[in-house]
């Protein structure tokens, strides 16, 4: 049979398109992408690009307090949100434009419009044209997952934050997890009175707990109100903004209520049940190591199919699926040992077991120090970073390693390299120091704080 493409991929976010220019550029495929919204996807359009310029933002008043501190006759004379959304728009369109032009140069024909899959080799765009294809590809991310409250649609979620048409005075961030932590960081740095409403006992679930308490006391000293063990059961409009009545009794009122309570795959209406596939509890789709369904022709990369949900990870996916179905080359992305930065502030950098899981997992030894850093030390600061690793008795190698400080993410991207060549804590003592840094502590802590 002749198919009209080789492969479509439905979903034009950072997995979809690595899969699509690899296969088509790389390999020779005949490829067809549909993309609803607009090419690059969540990361691109409405996370990870826009929230990073949106931190560097947030971080200015500090930085300028700072220089008084150093000796600079430095003023701040104000946030002009609309001047800064109207940079961080044409940033975006920038950037759409080089996902757009990086497909078309590699011969990849882009559909603007939504797809759904009819069967195992066809697909139907939203003007109803069909097209036959040998391998579909489903690379559609996730969406923001907000509770069936009342008054839930007086909440915004992440995706509309970078379109606001002015900052509120006053914010509630609903949630716990590293989206929520991120904005309601960047709120208060932007001038917003911020308070944050989490469930749970402490923020950052899933994170090492002693790198996550310390980014909640950072906060907490930034004048972030975090209310732990506490919900929204309701949102009420009000002649002066949006009421949230919690669980804790308490009644207040903001002008801006978001929620981050989550992301689900963004897999419903796509045609995959007429398929056979059953997909998992928060609509996940099911794959084997190389990305596959348990429909031979139809493969899942990304957040879609709730592995590591972090763009790296689907860009890594995409292009381990391009190299095995299309370049003879079966390749698996490891999902074992992936680093991970939040950018609060301070940011924190993680990678490898937290000091919970790797105590469950074998005998073991932290490391870990807390310290006033030379720079904001200077300046008459009272914040603390943290740096940690978790070590195993038995192999000596580094099972971990924990950062809370500015640039983090920084530092932990070079940390994952030794920690995945296995890297063992005499390694690390092996290296000298760059001397004054910050990171220079991971390789002179002698002693163990503890053992578990």
């Amino acid at each position: 049979m002749a198919f009209d493409y080789d492969l479509f991929v439905i979903g034009g976010g950072s997995g979809g398109v690595r899969a699509a220019r690899i296969a088509s550029g790389e390999h020779g495929a005949k490829v067809g992408l549909a993309e609803e919204s607009r090419m690059g996807g969540t990361c691109v359009i409405r996370g990870c690009v826009p929230k990073k310029l949106m931190v560097f933002a947030s971080a200015y008043p500090e930085a300028i307090a700072e220089a008084r501190e150093y000796g600079w006759d430095v003023t701040s004379g104000g946030f002009d949100w609309t001047h800064f959304r109207t940079r961080l728009e044409t940033e975006l369109d920038r950037l759409e434009g080089a996902y757009r032009n990086t497909l078309q140069n590699a011969g990849v024909v882009i559909h603007d419009e939504r797809a759904v899959i009819v069967d195992a080799h066809r697909v139907r765009l939203a003007s109803g044209v069909e097209f036959t294809t040998k391998h579909i590809l489903v690379a559609t991310g996730g969406w923001p997952f907000v509770p069936e409250i009342p008054g839930r649609d007086l909440a915004i979620t992440s995706n509309e934050m970078f379109h606001l048409p002015a900052l509120p005075r006053r914010a509630l961030v609903v949630g716990g997890g590293y989206i929520a932590s991120e904005f309601a960081c960047i709120l208060k740095g932007l001038g917003v009175e911020v308070s944050q409403f989490y469930r749970g006992a402490q923020i950052l679930r899933g994170f090492d707990d002693e790198a996550r308490g310390h980014v909640a006391n950072a906060m907490r000293a930034q004048g972030i109100d975090i209310h732990c063990g506490t919900d929204v059961m309701r949102l009420e409009r009000t002649d002066a903004g949006i009421r949230a009545v919690a669980t804790d009794g308490t009644e207040r009122e903001f002008d801006l209520v978001l929620y981050a309570t989550g992301r689900r795959p963004n897999t419903a209406g796509l045609g995959l049940e007429a398929l056979g596939l059953t997909l998992g509890r928060n609509g996940e789709i099911p794959v084997d190591r190389f990305s596959q369904t348990a429909v031979p022709s139809v493969f899942a990369v990304g957040d879609v199919t709730g592995r590591v949900n972090l763009t790296p990870v689907a860009i890594r996916e995409g292009h381990a699926f391009a190299d095995t179905v299309f370049g003879g080359k079966p390749t698996a992305f490891d999902h074992g040992l992936v680093a991970s930065a939040i950018f609060t502030q301070p940011e924190m950098g993680s990678v490898g077991l937290s000091e919970e899981a790797a105590r469950d997992q074998e005998p073991i030894e932290v490391y870990s120090t807390a310290f006033r850093p030379i720079r904001t030390l200077f300046a008459g600061k009272q914040d603390r970073v943290l740096m940690k690793l978790i070590v195993s008795q038995a192999s000596r190698k580094v099972l971990g390693c924990h950062i809370v400080a500015p640039e983090a993410g920084e530092m932990i991207q070079l940390a994952a390299i030794a920690i995945g060549l296995g890297a063992t804590k005499e390694d690390f003592d092996r290296t000298c120091a760059v001397h004054p840094t910050m990171a220079e502590e991971l390789v002179t802590m002698r002693k163990p704080t503890r053992t578990a």
